[in-house]
């Protein structure tokens, strides 16, 4: 009884964004030590190592798609916009 978010049964709409993010993941965190000196040896060593990226990533990583913000900077000028709307005049 479950119903497809965005695309039909075969295609590729539904993984695209998803699979665009674990490349970058995997090319930004895992394949660099800029999140991790050596080697990774641990689950506790990935985990670790995924934290700071995912920190990184929304506070500090600037996005063309966001206008050069970062996810967090653009969340936080789009309730600003939203909540001046909604005050009444």
């Amino acid at each position: 009884g479950i119903t497809p978010s965005i695309g039909s049964v075969g295609d590729a709409y539904d993984n695209g964004l998803m699979e665009s993010i674990i490349g970058l993941y995997k090319t930004e965190c895992i394949q660099t030590t800029v999140f991790h000196a050596g080697p990774y040896k641990t689950l506790n060593d990935i985990e670790y190592a995924t934290s700071g990226w995912v920190d990184w990533y929304n506070h500090r990583r600037l996005h063309s798609s966001l206008g050069m913000l970062t996810p967090t900077e653009y969340e936080q000028a789009f309730n600003t916009a939203r909540d001046r709307q909604s005050q009444p005049v």
